[in-house]
């Protein structure tokens, strides 16, 4: 039986690892052999995926890179499309593996389906209600002409309900999140960041969604309510270079006690996640990972996938809001949150997705 996995992007590849060491722990007790083969679009060039990157993370080397990158949502996305066709005709697979929510995603998921081949979607059943968001076209597509859906939450199972899939005849599995097993694995690994002091008392942000960066009153504001948090806690924040160029651009000015840092690797970001008293984000994984941590999460934006966390009280969703933001920093102070509550399994999300990918062809 041979698998091929489609990633694109660094978070692709730490999920798809989960699935690879399931495989390889299948194979190991399993007459009933795996291959599995990965492919990495380019869509997101990453000069840090060197070779140590894989090496540490004990993460399979994609057997192609299609180098596919820069180029816009519909000519990155047909390129891939003709791209990865021509690797399936090759190796004839009889699974293609899918995760989340990209134009490597719903690439993938396309060119599969169009030669008659079995697609699985991770991470599927999300939904942020925002038609907006290229990720949210991509994931409601790639559900629809998938052939299993591995749901990582009741919500997701949820979404799908009342979407109609009762009536379609795709198969939907509450799985887990594959984050919360690479989290469990790679939580000794953490590693200090060289240039953040030991003193646990400070906040971590990370500020990227487009719709936040790319929008000046946005920008400004999120911007302040951080400066007037540093001036009452220090403020650890990894910044890519275009978030950077556009504070230049629109003339944001810094806190002293903001710190800027280049980003961080995985395990830098789990030990600047451990050492942190809270997350104000606009990413949707570290909005996860904050959970796994026991730290709560104010997220700046006006939806999100993980909707669980918020009716379990430990994110709080403030939209690109000063005072809101302000606000709920202010009651985490008095607030007693509840982390011991199990909303993305047990850790054994590879496990289950293996078992059900090998069951449903015998």
């Amino acid at each position: 039986m041979k698998i091929i996995t489609i990633v694109g992007a660094r978070p692709q590849f730490v999920k798809a690892a989960v699935v690879s060491r399931a495989v390889e722990e299948h194979n190991k007790n399993s007459d009933q052999k795996l291959t599995e083969i990965i492919v990495h679009t380019g869509q997101h060039f990453d000069e840090n995926m060197s070779s140590v990157f894989f090496d540490q993370m004990n993460i399979p080397k994609p057997h192609y890179n299609l180098e596919i990158n820069s180029l816009s949502h519909g000519a990155m996305t047909g390129k891939m499309l003709e791209k990865i066709e021509e690797v399936l005709l090759k190796e004839k697979p009889d699974w293609v593996l899918v995760y989340g929510d990209t134009n490597s995603t719903i690439a993938g998921a396309l060119a599969a389906k169009k030669l008659h081949i079995k697609v699985a979607h991770v991470e599927a059943g999300l939904r942020s209600f925002n038609m907006r968001m290229p990720e949210e076209i991509n994931r409601i597509l790639t559900d629809r002409i998938s052939d299993v859906l591995f749901c990582p939450t009741d919500t997701a199972i949820e979404n799908l309900e009342k979407e109609g899939y009762a009536n379609i005849d795709i198969e939907q599995i509450k799985c887990g999140d594959v984050m919360y097993d690479a989290a469990l694995y790679y939580t000794n690994r953490a590693v200090k960041s060289d240039v953040v002091d030991s003193n646990n008392n400070f906040v971590l942000s990370t500020i990227h969604r487009q719709e936040n960066t790319d929008d000046e009153v946005k920008l400004k504001v999120i911007f302040e309510a951080l400066g007037e948090i540093a001036q009452k806690q220090k403020v650890i924040l990894p910044l890519h270079p275009r978030t950077i160029k556009k504070l230049e651009e629109f003339k944001i000015s810094l806190n002293k006690n903001i710190q800027i840092l280049e980003p961080v690797g995985y395990f830098e970001m789990i030990w600047l996640l451990k050492h942190s008293t809270c997350v104000i984000t606009d990413s949707g994984g570290l909005q996860k990972e904050a959970f796994f941590f026991k730290k709560p999460c104010i997220t700046v934006r006006d939806e999100t996938e993980w909707v669980e966390l918020i009716r379990n009280g430990v994110n709080f969703l403030t939209g690109p809001s000063k005072e809101r933001i302000l606000a709920a920093f202010n009651d985490l102070k008095n607030m007693n949150i509840n982390f011991d509550i199990n909303l993305y399994g047990k850790g054994n999300t590879g496990e289950i997705i293996v078992k059900e990918l090998v069951g449903y062809t015998v």
